[in-house]
């Protein structure tokens, strides 16, 4: 199923704000509009004359504001505006501003693949910027331990769940509860596009992110084949495998569309076992804590720095 890519959203028609490329009169029939300013004098060239009740031309860009003529006062200035602080033709010529961009933004590095990341000098992930995958059954943990991995990093680390992304949309959301149909799975795949996105920029900007999702090993729909190709080839996946009854355990205490029936989490985690054999560290919290788990999800990751597994 192909889906769009997003591109830049076109200026808005609002209230003073009219179509791009058509003049003030031909948005206004019928209004004389506001009279054309005249472009600035080129370098060498005097000022045209200027007609009665005319606005002055502007400045070049760049050009401060002409010096009045000798034996003129300079212009004062109006009530609340900031003095001008160019040049005025005496000492040595102040150093030029650096440029600034047109938005005055912040600059940030795009996105791109993510790589391996390179092995700790220390226990554990240690200072490591890093793109995880948590997978694991509903149930599981994944989000909870996901949370509390990344907040006790000493490093800038991000969560980003699928879940929450795909409840972004508020009306007209395709709850998988509902069936999996062709509108729940353009959800599914543009949700996981746009946490692949971000895990690229966090990594670009320095930032670790750890994604959670169930992903199934025998469904290429929402495999990790998707998960590699949005995020890179240096995405580490783990999974989070407890025992059913636990897992049962846990589902019972949720509420609203997240939690499901007892036979569709007993269905969830079979196919989850099909992760045995696989490559993959599984990690088995059925005993664990949550303060546990993400201790023990810290030195798998470790060694999947130091040897990555294939997949």
């Amino acid at each position: 199923m192909q889906h769009a890519v997003g591109a830049p959203l076109p200026p808005p028609h609002g209230p003073g704000i009219g179509h791009v490329g058509r003049p003030y009169q031909a948005q206004h029939p019928g209004h004389p509009g506001t009279p054309p300013i005249p472009p600035p004098p080129a370098p060498g060239q005097a000022p045209p004359l200027q007609g009665p009740g005319q606005a002055p031309p502007p400045p070049a860009p760049g050009q401060g504001p002409p010096p009045p003529a000798p034996g003129q006062a300079p212009a004062p200035q109006a009530p609340g505006q900031a003095p001008q602080h160019g040049w005025s033709g005496t000492g040595p010529t102040p150093p030029a501003r650096e440029a600034v961009g047109h938005t005055g933004h912040v600059q940030l590095p795009p996105g791109g693949p993510v790589p391996l990341p390179a092995p700790p000098a220390e226990p554990g992930t240690g200072g490591a910027t890093l793109a995880v995958l948590l997978i694991g059954p509903a149930g599981a943990g994944k989000t909870t331990v996901a949370k509390l991995w990344a907040a006790r990093r000493r490093v800038p680390t991000a969560h980003v769940s699928l879940d929450d992304v795909r409840e972004w949309v508020c009306s007209g959301f395709a709850d998988p509860q509902a069936g999996w149909n062709d509108h729940s799975e353009a959800q599914y795949r543009l949700a996981r596009r746009t946490c692949g996105f971000a895990a690229r920029n966090f990594l670009a900007n320095g930032i670790s992110c750890i994604l959670d999702d169930a992903v199934f090993p025998d469904r290429p729909v929402v495999g990790l084949g998707g998960w590699k190709r949005h995020v890179g080839p240096g995405l580490l996946p783990v999974v989070l495998l407890p025992g059913l009854e636990i897992v049962l355990e846990r589902n019972a205490a949720r509420s609203g569309n997240r939690r499901l029936s007892d036979e569709e989490v007993a269905r969830i985690h079979g196919r989850m076992a099909g992760w045995y054999g696989s490559g993959l560290p599984i990690i088995d919290n059925s005993t664990y804590d949550v303060e546990t788990t993400a201790r023990v999800l810290d030195d798998v990751l470790a060694r999947s720095i130091a040897s990555p597994p294939a997949w």
